[in-house]
């Protein structure tokens, strides 16, 4: 077995083993392979394992990367998971097949648009700031009702809520905070939980857990 079947199977395996003690199945639970700042030669080992979702934080990263990835296997999924500047919004639907930032009322109306234009529809996660921390992305909870009304009657394809709790903090409460609030706004989708605390996440309701550490080792950058 190879490092990367080795890393995969063992955070597989904890996913499963999280799912089953919630009373879930391990495969309501999308496991996204975050491949922010590794090169094509780190990612092909993973694809070889099985592994065919994928996240990206930046959307120029992502077009220097994955189409000559995808060329070669053309089945792989590939989510943004970082912030998303309404500019790019036309690139991001042209590229990926789920964009996990929506935050603001502007990029509703550039994604919308820009899903008109290319004839692609994404699904989206409204990105919640839930630990009100003023340096991090997201809707303020508060703000949560009024965007994804906007977003709704915009026809934008929201299947859930994502979020990034305070860091050195206990994450379960958070994941637990926007799963009530998936639930109070009829979402299904909970995109949560990173290679420290995926595991919480899972057996809080975690139906996508964006991984990359356990999955890649240290970044670079």
């Amino acid at each position: 077995m190879s490092s990367a079947e080795a890393l995969l199977s063992d955070v597989r395996a904890r996913i499963a083993r999280s799912a089953a003690l919630a009373g879930r199945k391990a495969d309501a639970v999308t496991l996204i392979a975050v491949s922010k700042t590794h090169p094509a030669e780190a990612i092909t080992p993973l694809i070889a394992a099985g592994q065919r979702v994928f996240g990206e934080n930046r959307v120029q990263e992502a077009e220097a990367k994955w189409p000559a990835l995808r060329e070669q296997t053309p089945d792989i999924r590939l989510h943004l998971v970082g912030q998303l500047q309404s500019n790019k919004a036309d690139a991001a639907v042209a590229l990926f097949d789920a964009i996990h930032s929506v935050d603001r009322l502007s990029l509703v109306t550039a994604l919308t648009k820009a899903m008109e234009r290319i004839g692609r529809r994404p699904d989206c996660f409204v990105q919640v700031n839930i630990g009100e921390e003023e340096q991090k992305g997201g809707c303020p909870i508060e703000a949560l009702p009024a965007l994804l009304a906007a977003a709704r009657a915009a026809e934008l394809p929201v299947v859930g809520l994502m979020c990034v709790p305070p860091a050195d903090t206990e994450a379960a409460p958070y994941f637990a905070l926007l799963a009530k609030l998936a639930r109070d706004h009829g979402l299904a989708g909970l995109s949560m939980g990173m290679s420290g605390d995926y595991e919480t996440a899972v057996m809080l309701g975690a139906t996508h857990v964006r991984v990359g550490t356990a999955l890649f080792g240290t970044r670079d950058g």
